[in-house]
C-alpha cells in the first residue's frame, strides 16, 4: 500500500470523524506472525528419524550417521522454511487467533482506551492472514451488535481478496463513521484525539 492509498484512507477517517465524537484508527499489518517455528519443528522432527534406517540397514559409522542427520536437518529446514513462508503449514484458526491477539495489542498501543467517552474504534487488517477485525472500546461496543461489525468486515475482506484493499478500507471507514454517528454523535468542544493516519506494520 503506497502513500497515496494511505492518504486516501486517512482522509476517509477524517471525514467519518466529522459525524461523531468517536475516534477511528486503521492499522494494516502485513503479517500478524512469521510462523517460522512450525517449519523448524517439522524439519527437526523429521531429521530425528533419519538415523534409524541407517542404523538398521547399513554398517555406517555413528559419526557418519550424525553428519548425514545434520545435513538432512539443514536441507529440510531450508526447504520447509521456504515452502512454509506465510504460514502455509499453519492451520487457519491459529492464524486467526494470532491476528486477533495482535489486534487487541494494537487497540491498547494506539491509545484507543484513553479517549473521552471510551468511544475509540480500531479497524485492524492482517493482509497475510486475510483477517480483519473491528475492536471497539466500552462506550461503543456495549451498544453495537456484533452482526453490525460483521456487516462491515465481510465486504472489506471480499474487497481485499479481489485486490481492492484501498476501496474496501475506505468503504469500511465510512460505514464505521455511520455507526459511530448513531451511538456517539458529535459533542461540544470535541477535538480530534488521535491521528487519522494509517498505521502500517
Amino acid at each position: 500500500m503506497d502513500t497515496e492509498d494511505r492518504d486516501a484512507i486517512a482522509e476517509a477517517v477524517r471525514q467519518a470523524e466529522v459525524l461523531t465524537s468517536g475516534e477511528i484508527v486503521v492499522v494494516i499489518d502485513r503479517a500478524a506472525s512469521s510462523y517460522r517455528s512450525v517449519p523448524m519443528i517439522m524439519a527437526l522432527t523429521i531429521a530425528l528419524f533419519v538415523p534409524w534406517p541407517l542404523l538398521l540397514l547399513t554398517m555406517t559409522s555413528a559419526p557418519r550417521i550424525f553428519l548425514i542427520q545434520l545435513i538432512c536437518a539443514a536441507v529440510l529446514l531450508a526447504a520447509l522454511l521456504w515452502y512454509g513462508r506465510g504460514g502455509r503449514f499453519v492451520p487457519g484458526f491459529v492464524k486467526r487467533n494470532r491476528a486477533h491477539d495482535v489486534a487487541l495489542r494494537e487497540f491498547t498501543a494506539r491509545g484507543l482506551t484513553r479517549t473521552r467517552g471510551r468511544t475509540g474504534v480500531l479497524l485492524y487488517v492482517a493482509v497475510q492472514e486475510r483477517y480483519a477485525e473491528i475492536v471497539a472500546d466500552t462506550g461503543i461496543d456495549e451498544k453495537v451488535e456484533q452482526e453490525t461489525w460483521r456487516g462491515i468486515i465481510e465486504p472489506l475482506l471480499l474487497a481485499a481478496k479481489e485486490d481492492r484493499l484501498r476501496e474496501g478500507l475506505i468503504a469500511a471507514v465510512a460505514d464505521l463513521g455511520t455507526v459511530l454517528a448513531k451511538y456517539a454523535p458529535p459533542v461540544a468542544n470535541d477535538v480530534d484525539e488521535l491521528p487519522n493516519k494509517v498505521v502500517l506494520l
